[in-house]
């Protein structure tokens, strides 16, 4: 860390503050932190005595934001690190507040992984790519554990990171299940429960006679299961299996064209599951069209929506297929991504219909289904599988759009506020969610010479949401240094032009109160090789 010892403003002087961009935008981008007004431009100040009068004014010019090459992101402090850019359509100020969640899978050019961008959409707050053990992350949000905000995902395992982005927990299925050959765990849902306890999704292949669905006698069938874990010993609390309670009769799926890679017919594919007002669960059966209302004690059925034996009369334009993502919501409506009527052929499937987010309120008592609300893209998208509709806390509702790879905020009247697409893969489910992450480990940086008097400097910091200056310190050796001054945070890496000749710079990250919350390592100026 920077000692005391150093001097700080009664030395700063800065004569020009320039940006790529315009300094206005910048000083708006940093106004996500809570509590933070916008950072202005530093007025010039007069030096100490102290200081000699005889040395050029020190001189901070901000410089442009890295522009993405193929469709990828590439950093001067994190040559480790290349994750997907993301191509904004469309960007409203009347947005909800937080931060985007998507997990692009690892597809041609970049890295795949949970990433965090911001309220625009266009900058990477924070990334971790997966690794080839675990090439995907799925259903990548921010939970509560604890009482506390976490960061929550399936991959090979399912993970659970704190705000300073340390691993608390990482579990997986129990009873045994594995899932098969290329899919070692299916990772369609991972929700963390008012009871602290994991809700997950698996598949399980079974044998059995398929003839009643037009399949062998001997065939195997991928029967869905609700698992609910305790999350810090792995005690398997409640499992479910749908063909203990939904016949192979409810699929929509033909087994001659579910020619799938899992060898053998996906009758049922769950694919959420979420926790209703009375403790209950509900089920989410992509196959059978319909949403599955299951005691949590017994397992029975309690009833279902959709589908061929729907317990409820569907109203106009209430009816869904192929759907994802059924929640309940805390005005008793329900709301489901609906991928539309789609044709399985050799395990690949192909929408037909437009797909929508829909909100359908339920009368219990006369067990009909009314639409009444319905959001659907300008651009009419077709997601053949994944996707998601999160209705957000000022009314607003973000939908993730699957493999249509696109994901958007409308305002509850349906206007189309934003929108934004990986340009190569999609994510699975895409979110927002409010978010103040303090990593752990240091700021990085990097001193690159750009001539006899100055040098220019990229620092970075992987998930640190409270940034909203960067401080460059100079000096003849690392713990001899002086703030040559400040430029506000732009986007994950910030790049400087400093004049000075000293060999030695630290970065220090500030907050909008002017608070330290961080430093670099001193690092010593380096000439850049020619590429």
């Amino acid at each position: 860390m920077i000692g005391d010892s150093f001097a700080m403003g009664t030395k700063f002087t800065r004569r020009r503050f320039l940006t790529a961009l315009s300094a206005s935008a910048a000083w708006i981008a940093l106004t996500n932190a809570p509590g933070c007004k916008p950072v202005k431009p530093a007025t010039r100040t007069t030096p100490s005595t102290t200081a000699s009068l005889a040395q050029p004014e020190p001189v901070l010019v901000q410089g442009s934001q890295p522009s993405p090459q193929q469709n990828a992101w590439t950093f001067r402090t994190r040559p480790d690190l290349s994750p997907r850019a993301v191509d904004v359509a469309k960007q409203s100020h009347d947005t909800a507040p937080g931060y985007v969640f998507v997990a692009p899978k690892k597809v041609g050019p970049g890295q795949g992984g949970p990433m965090i961008v911001d309220n625009r959409g266009q900058q990477v707050v924070w990334f971790r790519p997966v690794d080839s053990k675990a090439p995907r992350a799925m259903d990548f949000k921010a939970q509560k554990y604890r009482g506390e905000p976490v960061l929550t995902w399936g991959g090979a395992d399912h993970v659970i990171l704190d705000s300073s982005y340390h691993e608390i927990a990482r579990f997986h299925a129990g009873h045994g299940y594995r899932g098969a050959p290329g899919n070692t765990e299916d990772h369609h849902e991972f929700l963390i429960s008012p009871e602290d306890t994991a809700l997950i999704t698996i598949y399980n292949p079974v044998r059995g006679d398929l003839s009643p669905v037009g399949g062998p006698k001997d065939g195997v069938v991928w029967e869905g299961i609700v698992q609910e874990l305790d999350i810090e010993s792995g005690e398997v609390l409640f499992e479910w299996h749908s063909l203990d309670h939904v016949d192979l009769e409810e699929t929509y799926v033909n087994p001659s064209a579910d020619v799938h890679v899992r060898s053998g017919i996906d009758y049922f594919h769950i694919n959420s599951i979420d926790v209703d007002h009375d403790g209950n669960l509900l089920v989410s059966g992509r196959r059978t069209s319909a949403v599955y209302k299951i005691d949590r004690e017994s397992g029975e059925v309690i009833w279902r929506l959709g589908g061929k034996k729907s317990d409820f009369e569907m109203g106009e334009g209430a009816r869904f297929a192929y759907q994802h993502d059924a929640r309940r919501q805390p005005d008793g409506t329900i709301t489901i991504f609906d991928n539309g009527t789609t044709d399985i052929h050799n395990g690949n499937p192909r929408a037909v219909e437009e797909s929508r987010g829909i909100v359908l309120e339920l009368d219990e008592e006369e067990m009909t289904a009314t639409l009444v609300g319905e959001y659907t893209h300008p651009d009419k998208l077709f997601a053949n599988a994944g996707g998601n509709m999160q209705v957000l806390p000022n009314g607003n509702v973000f939908v993730g759009w699957g493999r249509a790879l696109v994901f958007s905020e409308f305002r509850k009247d349906g206007e189309l506020l934003f929108s934004a697409s990986f340009p190569a893969n999609g994510s699975y489910r895409a979110f927002r969610f409010p978010w103040s992450g303090h990593p752990s480990d240091r700021p990085v940086a990097v001193a690159e010479h750009a001539s006899e008097e100055e040098v220019r400097v990229y620092v970075s910091w992987n998930g640190a949401t409270q940034v909203t200056t960067w401080e460059v310190l100079a000096g003849p050796r690392p713990g001899q240094l002086e703030s040559l001054g400040s430029v506000p945070r732009d986007g994950f890496e910030t790049a400087m032009l400093a004049r000075t000749a000293e060999p030695y710079v630290v970065v220090r990250a500030k907050d909008c109160s002017g608070r330290v919350l961080g430093a670099t390592e001193a690092v010593k100026q380096t000439r850049r090789s020619p590429s």
